[in-house]
Order: structure tokens, then C-alpha cells, then sequence
């Protein structure tokens, strides 16, 4: 056995496992889950009793083609802080350098990197410059998003789109349409995001189905999954209804405590929290995964709730059975965190601010069976 987390409380919503625990690792695979492991044939030992274990928490949304987009950030460096052992990268990159992303980035990092594949060609290239890459349509081609993402199947989880004024122009939801021929073919989920119409947020539900998903789902105006009333758009519960996936997708722009707490308070989580960080986002209001699951302890989600929406519940949305859960054969990674008490100001993307007296710290992680210790 390589290394033994002991004396922590192991807390893995996918099998229903909470208390003290022993965490086992060998040969990059979670070995042992036991009360009390004998520590005579265990290489490393790593004691995290007052700590609490999870499974690798799986940033589900973010931007980290570190050298290679503008907005993108360098994984490795960010990965301790903010409690992440696996990062999906959401369409940084398109069919055409995707792979300098492999070879320069994803090859090379000691977190695991996933990702969705951009329908457009260059990818997410005029970040910064405020140009979108679906505002050419001569970019966004079905048929060789489809080889690329065939080409790198084993680390492409399905196919992105951006849409809205600042992404598509006036295409409104052209793009999702030309995405969604990709994705269904490719049988791989499409992820996409909404801003400012055109398109409006009918109109992109309306093209997504069983296993898509739709980020940003908590922005604020417009384009927001609540109604003037307070309450769900009917379009909202109808696609959720249909089996389409609901992503936090925090970012820069695209959340709101005024629509979090409505859509809370109608009984409407979202399916997955992650942070959408990125290089515009890293310094606020996003800063990490941990702290976008703060904030919505924040508002009323259990800690236990929060780690289901960050661990098996994007695993299955990505079909990646391995990943999420701290069953024996799963992939060595967890993360070893503990809950700090306070006073911690959380703000919005629009600058609200709430108050809680409890946020979440990262006290080292596991990637593939390897202890990673805090800087």
C-alpha cells in the first residue's frame, strides 16, 4: 500500500459513507475504506485526524489552458487552494489547437484535466478583446469538431458552445444547433452557455436534451432562470424535466445571490456547483471551487450537499464512473479539508454582499493515489 489517510471523517455521498475512516491508496486506486487499517505494510501515512476527507472534488467548469487563451489559468498552481484534484476545461480550446492544450498542457499537469471540445475552430481566442468565437460561423464546423473530439476521446467529455451577444452576435442560437449535431453524434453531452440575448434562455432549452447542460444556470438579469414573480421559469422546470443538467458556471459574469436564493427557495438546486474560473475571474468574485461552495453554504446548502454537487454529481455527468466517489477501484484522488469559522464576506458578481461565519479550506489533496501537501 502506498499511502494511508488515517484518523479523518471520510464523507462520500455516493455510497452514503459518513464517520471516522481509514482511506487506503495502491497503485493510483483507492485500496481500503476501513475504521482502522493496520499501518505496517503502508509506504506513507498522512495523518489528518480534526480533518475532513472527500472524494477529489471535480471543478466541472474552467478555463485552464494556461499560455495558450487569455483567459486561461495554470491548474497546478491553483489546484491545493482551491481543493480540486480533477479540472474540466470548458472549450478553452477548439478543433484547431486542442492539441497544444494536450501536449503542452494537459500531458504535462499533476491534476487531472478534462474537457469540452469549443465548436468554434480557435476555440475561446478573443476572450479579453471582447471578440466571440462563434460570431464567424465559418468557424463553428460540425464535422471536424466531430474528428477532433473522436481524436482525443479519452479526454474530451463532450462539446461546447457560447451564445449571446457577446459570444454569437446576432446568430442567436445557430451555434447551439451546429454544437448539438457534434455532440449527438459524438453521443457526449453539449455544455452551453448563455449571456445576453439574443439568443434568451428559451430559446437555447429548447435545443438541449437528456444528459446537455446548460451553465450559468443562476445568473442575474437578463437571462435569468427566475420570472419577475420570484419564480421558475416554466422553461426551466419543463428542460429539467427532460434530463438537461443545471451548472453553476459562477465566472465573471454569471452569478447573482438575488436569483441563487429565489431559485433555492423554489426547491431548484443546481444539478453541479463549480466556479468557472479563469484569469478575469481567480482575483473575484469566483476566486475557487471552495469558495463558490462556500457561498452557497452561505445560503442555506448543507456541507454535505455541496460535496455531492462537486464530486459524483458531475462524474456522472461526464459518464467518468471512476471519478466522484471514494469506492474501492475508483481513482486514488481526494481532497482533505476543514470547515473554518468566522466572519467571511461573499459577494456576487454584481457586487451584493452576504455574511457567513463559515468557509471552507483545502488541507492538501491525493491525485492518483499521491498526497499533494499545501504549499
Amino acid at each position: 500500500m502506498e499511502l494511508a489517510l488515517i484518523g479523518g471523517k471520510v464523507i462520500d455521498p455516493a455510497h452514503g459513507k459518513s464517520g471516522q475512516f481509514d482511506v487506503v491508496f495502491s497503485k493510483g486506486r483507492v485500496a481500503q475504506v476501513v475504521e482502522k487499517i493496520n499501518l505496517d505494510h503502508v509506504r506513507e501515512v498522512v495523518d489528518v485526524s480534526g480533518k475532513i476527507v472527500v472524494p477529489g472534488l471535480i471543478d466541472f467548469h474552467t478555463h485552464v489552458y494556461h499560455g495558450g487563451t487569455s483567459l486561461g489559468i495554470h491548474a497546478d498552481n491553483h489546484a491545493v487552494e482551491a481543493g480540486v484534484t480533477t479540472f474540466v476545461d470548458a472549450g478553452s480550446a477548439g478543433p484547431g489547437n486542442f492539441l497544444g492544450f494536450h501536449d503542452h498542457v494537459i500531458q504535462k499537469s499533476r491534476s487531472r484535466i478534462l474537457a469540452f471540445l469549443n465548436i468554434s475552430f480557435a476555440g475561446i481566442y478573443g476572450f479579453n478583446l471582447g471578440i466571440g468565437e462563434c460570431e464567424n460561423l465559418k468557424l463553428c464546423d460540425a464535422s471536424i469538431t466531430l474528428a477532433k473530439a473522436r481524436e482525443y476521446v479519452d479526454h474530451i467529455v463532450g462539446i461546447k458552445v457560447r451564445v449571446g451577444m457577446s459570444c454569437s452576435a446576432a446568430h442567436g442560437v445557430l451555434p447551439v444547433e451546429i454544437a448539438k449535431q457534434a455532440s449527438d453524434t459524438l453521443a457526449k453531452p453539449l455544455m452551453a452557455h448563455i449571456d445576453k440575448p439574443p439568443p434568451t434562455l428559451e430559446a437555447v432549452l429548447q435545443r438541449l436534451g437528456r444528459g446537455d447542460i446548460l451553465t450559468h444556470c443562476f445568473r442575474p438579469y437578463p437571462n435569468q432562470p427566475v420570472d419577475a414573480s420570484g419564480l421558475v421559469r416554466q422553461s426551466v422546470i419543463d428542460a429539467r424535466e427532460r434530463g438537461v443538467i443545471f451548472d453553476t458556471g459562477h465566472g465573471r459574469g454569471s452569478f447573482g445571490f438575488e436569483t441563487a436564493s429565489k431559485m433555492l427557495e423554489n426547491g431548484f438546486d443546481p444539478d453541479v456547483i463549480s466556479s468557472d474560473i479563469h484569469s478575469d475571474s481567480i482575483n473575484g468574485p469566483a476566486h475557487s471551487l471552495l469558495h463558490v461552495m462556500s457561498k452557497f453554504m452561505a445560503l442555506g446548502m448543507s456541507f454535505e450537499k455541496v460535496i455531492e454537487k462537486t464530486t459524483i454529481a458531475p462524474a456522472r455527468a461526464m459518464d467518468k464512473t471512476e471519478l466522484g466517489h471514494l469506492g474501492i477501484g475508483a481513482l486514488g484522488d481526494a481532497t482533505i479539508l476543514h470547515i473554518e469559522e468566522g466572519t467571511y464576506d461573499f459577494f456576487d458578481v454584481n457586487g451584493n454582499r452576504i455574511v457567513s461565519n463559515r468557509h471552507l479550506v483545502c488541507d492538501g489533496l491525493v491525485v492518483n493515489g499521491e498526497y499533494w501537501a499545501p504549499a
